[in-house]
């Protein structure tokens, strides 16, 4: 168990105090150049993770520190099931600190150096690598160096993808809408590398993706050759032969994965259209809360979980749906302290604000909790967006994917008097040209026809003015 390996590891060190006084760190994993990853224990939560400590002397001497920027600011794009999650980031004067998801499985190529993968194990991993590689190109991340020593198993034997140390954004292209940088391990880079005239990320990445595809079938590379110049002659030419064992479904994707010409090679959703691919494919569905990423079981059907009201509605009536409503409880919003008020804005008007300013939004209501949230839920169905419950909190999340993901907002609800409430409306991802579209077309519209419903309805609120 890996609890037990980080106390034995822990009781042979002479100063066995905790990191920062929040990690008991346990035995080496790994280490490169610049780092060493160790199995670490969060000593509040039981919870083992991955530490990886970077020098901070060696990478000010080795002109680093933008690259260890990039790579932070990345880990945080790109948070998916099928990618090693990183939790936070600290710093001491000498030492910077990774605490990252901890993968108890080691590397695919472990696995793969054994033997020949089952056909169907294969596609499993690859289904979960391109579903990795393809939400990351969505947020404009190329990793740029995919081979299955980068590749990790966890206990229950799914992909996660790491390393993402050689990884680029889509800001770094040059004016001629390219990448120049050459990088990558010599066997699985794309020809159009080692062409060194600019090349499109996306479709390196695509490439790395046939080899390992090969690699996990064949049990062997697809490009090889003890001198490095005659295999990169081979990469260039794209000679590769698949084995006998290859179904003829299996050999056509691979051609079109290890295709030398990129503009002609498989892109994402060729890919996920492919018949090889498809069979068995389910798509994740995952969300972020509280900083942490969480799986969603669409077998559940509790009022927490990601679903839709039109879903609730094809199984109970609008009638019963409100009297679940009146009869859930609902936690007492926080409340709103002086300093809060003053800091929403100047002016602050309390008959019906809604309040706008970047990426946030605050609309007053007199409308009791339960239907405030009945009307979020409302305006999310009207758009096909997905929701969230928690308490006072409520979360809405789209399905149209774009450089910067699914347009995500959280909204919550706060007492200011015990008869008027403060909604705060945050957009948590997404593109701000769509969340501006949706809270003009959609939100605050529907916010402020409940305002109107309320007032109309209840004496003691205050009149609409508009």
């Amino acid at each position: 168990m890996a609890d037990n390996l980080i106390k034995k590891a822990s009781s042979k060190k002479e100063n066995s105090s905790p990191l920062l006084g929040r990690f008991e760190i346990g035995k080496l994993l790994g280490h490169g150049t610049f780092a060493k990853v160790y199995l670490a224990r969060n000593i509040k939560s039981g919870e083992s993770v991955a530490i990886k400590v970077i020098d901070k002397e060696k990478i000010l001497k080795g002109g680093l520190i933008s690259h260890i920027k990039r790579e932070i600011s990345i880990l945080r794009r790109v948070r998916h099931p099928n990618i090693v999650q990183l939790f936070e980031v600290m710093a001491t004067k000498a030492k910077i600190y990774f605490v990252m998801e901890y993968v108890k499985g080691g590397e695919l190529f472990n696995k793969v150096a054994k033997g020949r993968l089952k056909e169907e194990v294969a596609r499993k991993y690859i289904q979960q690598l391109i579903s990795a590689v393809g939400f990351c190109h969505a947020r404009g991340v190329f990793h740029r160096d995919l081979k299955p020593e980068n590749l990790l198993l966890d206990e229950n034997g799914d992909l996660k993808v790491s390393d993402f140390g050689l990884s680029t954004v889509s800001d770094q292209i040059r004016q001629d809408g390219l990448f120049h940088t050459f990088c990558g391990t010599p066997a699985y880079v794309a020809p159009e590398v080692l062409a060194r005239k600019g090349y499109d990320a996306a479709k390196v990445d695509i490439w790395s993706c046939g080899v390992v595809l090969f690699v996990l079938m064949a049990g062997y590379l697809p490009f090889h050759d003890q001198n490095i110049m005659a295999m990169y002659k081979k990469i260039y030419k794209g000679e590769f032969r698949c084995p006998r064992w290859f179904s003829p479904e299996l050999s056509r994707l691979l051609m079109r994965l290890l295709d030398t010409n990129p503009d002609s090679r498989f892109t994402i959703p060729e890919i996920m259209e492919n018949k090889w691919f498809k069979k068995g494919f389910k798509h994740i569905k995952f969300y972020i809360e509280d900083d942490r990423l969480c799986s969603v079981d669409d077998k559940q059907n509790s009022e927490d979980d990601m679903t839709s009201l039109s879903e609730q509605s094809m199984s109970e009536s609008d009638t019963e749906v409100e009297i679940r409503r009146r009869t859930t409880s609902l936690p007492r919003p926080a409340s709103l302290n002086a300093f809060d008020i003053i800091s929403f804005s100047p002016g602050f008007d309390l008959s019906g604000l809604f309040e706008e300013g970047g990426d946030d939004a605050r609309f007053v209501s007199g409308a009791p909790v339960s239907k405030i949230i009945s009307k979020l839920e409302e305006i999310a169905q009207l758009v096909s967006f997905s929701v969230r419950k928690k308490d006072c909190r409520v979360s809405l999340e789209g399905t149209r994917e774009s450089l910067k993901g699914p347009l995500t907002i959280a909204a919550e609800i706060f007492e200011l008097t015990p008869s008027l409430v403060v909604v705060e409306v945050k957009k948590k991802g997404g593109d701000k040209a769509e969340y501006d579209q949706f809270c003009n077309t959609e939100l605050k519209p529907g916010l402020q026809q409940l305002m109107r419903e309320e007032s109309a309805g209840s004496s003691h609120l205050p009149s609409d003015t508009e």
